[in-house]
């Protein structure tokens, strides 16, 4: 029980920091924000309350609140798996420090700038309900407005990926359509995956799992198969 209320806590906190960054970059107004109304549609996704998320907003805008940044972190953790780490800071030494400290003691070793990103592919990610909706009338109807790819994950719902660059115009083009994406993300997906072995797989995960505990991590992104 405790895991799981660490866990919500972790999501409610991370909210919070992307709620502060949108704001900080698009203004406080949901219906002239993507960036803002993405992520409050996410915070409802997992159920965050509806006054957690207006007070967000609320203390995003204030003056004595800290400025947060996102910042992207690279490297390697053990048998040469590629590690993305994408964090929302309000003070980058710190962060550079603990996330150098986590590599390090993983197994790992932390990497300049650009000396894993290039393994990866940036891409706008929506998940939708796959109620009234059917997945050819989709990338039809969607691929003029970036779409990459649809497929389903394993519950059964849909997965629409559109290139980054375009995740704003696929997300009006669901919102035109009166369809509301369960979640919708930036991710960073591999190439290519390398394969390793179960016993190897735990080395990765641990450092996985260190770093995402962190409270400036927001998420961690890896090419292992």
């Amino acid at each position: 029980m405790f895991a799981r209320y660490d866990r919500m806590a972790k999501q409610f906190s991370r909210v919070g920091k992307e709620i502060a960054i949108a704001v900080k970059k698009g203004g406080p107004e949901p219906a002239t924000n993507p960036m803002l109304r993405r992520v409050m549609q996410n915070a409802k996704g997992f159920n965050m309350p509806k006054d957690r998320i207006e007070a967000a907003i609320k203390n995003a805008m204030g003056k004595d609140t800290s400025s947060y940044d996102e910042v992207i972190y690279e490297g390697y953790a053990p048998h040469g798996i590629a590690v993305l780490v994408v964090t929302a800071t309000d003070n980058t030494t710190r962060t550079v420090a603990n996330v150098r400290s986590h590599f390090n003691k993983g197994g790992g070793a932390p990497g300049n700038s650009g000396s894993v990103s290039f393994l990866f592919k940036q891409l706008g990610v929506f998940k939708l309900s796959p109620e009234g909706l059917n997945m050819d009338d989709m990338e039809l109807e969607l691929i003029d407005f970036g779409l990459e790819e649809v497929g389903e994950d394993s519950e059964g719902n849909i997965i629409v990926r559109c290139g980054f660059t375009d995740f704003g115009n696929m997300q009006k083009a669901l919102e035109d359509k009166n369809i509301t994406p369960l979640s919708s993300t930036v991710e960073w997906l591999p190439l290519n995956t390398i394969e390793i072995s179960e016993e190897q797989s735990e080395d990765v995960f641990k450092l996985i799992e260190r770093l995402e505990q962190d409270d400036d991590v927001q998420h961690v992104f890896h090419n292992m198969g």
